[in-house]
C-alpha cells in the first residue's frame, strides 16, 4: 500500500501552550442526539415534547429537557457552529477508530499505540489521540515524553513519534509530567473537543485516528461519540458509511478472566446503544510466550538467592541443546468459560485474536517504539501484525493515484 501525500502546513514561530486550553475549556454546547444515559425510546432533546414524554419519566436528564435549554434558539446555534467546527476540523480524517474497555490495566493504550505505530510503518498517515485525561500514558509508549504542543496559525501543532505518526495528548500541556489533572466532567468534555477541532493533523489529513480511552463508559467516552457524530454523521443519508456513528468503529480489548470481560461486556453494550460498530474483541495477554533460552530458573523459589540459570542451562546445552530454541508457554490468567471469543460470537462481534504475553512487547512500549520493526521474531509479533491486517480490510483506505512522491513536511 501507498499512502497519500501529506502536506504539512508551515508553524508560525513556536509558543509554549502550557493551559491555553484552560479559558476555553467550559465551553460544551449540549447535543441534539439523545445524551448516552437517556431512557430507553427518548425523543431526543431538542423535540417540543423533550422532558415530557412519557419516555422521559425518571431520566436523569429530564429536568434539563424540559427546561428547553437544549431547544432554546441560542442554543441551536450554537449547537449548530460547534458542529460546524467539528466537521471542518475531521474533515480530511478517512477513518476515526476507538480503542475501548471496561476495565483498567488489559492493556488498551498498548494495543492503541501499537497498531498506531504498524500502521505508520506501512506508510499509512496515523494520528494517534489520547483522551485517558488522568491517566496519559500514550506519550510515552509512543516515544514522545517531554515533548511540547506548540501553535501555529491552522491550530495546535501535534508532536511527531515518526514521519507517518502524529500524536496528541494532555501530557504536552502539562508543566510537570506527574502533576495530577483533578478534573470533573465539564472540563473534560471541553478538552476533548477542543482537542478533536484545533489539533492540526496536517492539509493532507490523516488515513487512520486512533482514540485511545479511559477505562469504563464515562464522561470521556459519551462526550467523543457524540462529538464525532456531530463532526462525521450523516442520519438521513443512507449512502454515508457513517450515517449511523461518527466513529468508524470500536476496538475493544480484554483479558481472558471472568472478572475482565464482565466489564468488557458493559463496553459492548454501551457501544450497542451508542451505535458504534465493534471492529472486533483483542484477547490481550493470552499467555505468557517466551523462548526457553530467556527464561530464569530457580532452585527452590523466585528469590534472588536461589537463581541457578547459569546451571540450567549448561544442563540443557550438554543434554538436550534442541529445547533451547523452543517456545515456553504458561496460562497467566485461566480463561472464563469460551473466553473472549465466546463473548464475540455473543455479541456477533468479530473476535480479532490473541495477543500472548511477551516481555518485548512491554520493552517496546517503555523504549517507545515500534514492537513489529523492532522486535519482528517475538512471539506477540505476529498476531499484532494479523489485527491490523484485520483492521485494513474492515477499514480499507484508497490510493490517491494523482498524488506525488512522498515527502516530510513536518514543522
Amino acid at each position: 500500500h501507498l499512502p497519500k501525500r501529506r502536506i504539512r502546513a508551515q508553524s508560525t514561530p513556536q509558543l509554549k501552550t502550557q493551559f491555553l486550553i484552560h479559558h476555553k475549556i467550559m465551553s460544551t454546547t449540549p447535543t441534539e442526539n439523545p445524551p448516552a444515559n437517556a431512557n430507553e425510546g427518548c425523543v431526543g432533546p431538542t423535540s417540543q415534547s423533550a422532558g415530557k414524554a412519557s419516555a422521559c419519566a425518571g431520566c436523569p436528564n429530564q429536568s434539563a429537557c424540559s427546561s428547553g435549554a437544549f431547544s432554546s434558539p441560542a442554543a441551536l446555534a450554537a449547537k449548530e457552529k460547534e458542529r460546524a467546527e467539528l466537521r471542518n476540523a475531521l474533515s480530511n480524517v478517512t477513518h476515526v477508530v476507538l480503542v475501548l474497555s471496561g476495565k483498567g490495566g488489559v492493556g488498551k493504550s498498548t494495543v492503541a499505540t501499537q497498531i498506531a505505530q504498524t500502521l505508520s510503518s506501512r506508510n499509512y498517515s496515523v494520528g494517534l489521540l489520547d483522551v485517558d485525561i488522568c491517566g496519559p500514558s500514550i506519550p510515552r509508549m509512543a516515544g514522545v515524553l517531554h515533548r511540547e504542543v506548540h501553535q501555529s496559525q491552522s491550530g495546535w501543532e501535534p508532536v511527531y513519534a515518526n514521519a507517518n505518526l502524529a500524536v496528541m495528548s494532555i501530557s504536552f500541556l502539562l508543566e510537570e509530567g506527574d502533576a495530577a489533572v483533578v478534573w470533573r466532567g465539564p472540563r473534560k468534555n471541553g478538552l476533548i473537543k477542543q482537542f478533536l477541532t484545533e489539533t492540526d493533523w496536517g492539509v493532507g489529513g490523516l488515513d487512520y485516528l486512533i482514540v485511545d480511552t479511559p477505562p469504563g463508559t464515562s464522561d470521556e467516552h459519551i462526550s467523543i461519540v457524540q462529538y464525532l457524530n456531530d463532526a462525521r454523521s450523516d442520519g438521513g443519508d443512507s449512502s454515508n458509511i457513517h450515517n449511523k456513528s461518527g466513529a468508524s468503529g470500536a476496538i475493544v480489548v480484554t483479558t481472558p478472566e471472568e472478572v475482565s470481560m464482565s466489564d468488557v461486556r458493559k463496553e459492548l453494550n454501551f457501544c450497542k446503544k451508542t451505535k458504534v460498530p465493534v471492529l472486533g474483541i483483542v484477547e490481550n495477554m493470552s499467555g505468557l510466550q517466551i523462548r526457553v533460552s530467556d527464561l530464569k530458573f530457580f532452585q527452590d523459589g523466585a528469590d534472588e538467592s536461589s537463581e541457578c540459570t547459569s546451571r540450567a542451562m549448561e544442563m540443557l546445552k550438554e543434554k538436550c541443546p534442541e529445547v533451547l530454541s523452543m517456545m515456553a508457554a504458561a496460562e497467566v490468567f485461566p480463561p472464563s468459560g469460551f473466553g473472549p471469543k465466546g463473548m464475540a460470537e455473543k455479541f456477533n462481534v468479530p473476535y480479532l485474536g490473541k495477543l500472548p504475553l511477551d516481555p518485548n512487547l512491554l520493552k517496546s512500549c517503555e523504549e517507545g517504539v515500534s514492537f513489529v520493526d523492532t522486535y519482528g521474531s517475538s512471539p506477540a509479533a505476529s498476531p499484532l501484525n494479523d489485527i491490523v491486517d484485520k483492521l485494513i480490510i474492515a477499514l480499507p483506505v484508497e490510493d490517491d493515484e494523482e498524488e506525488g512522491e512522498d515527502v516530510d513536511m513536518r514543522p
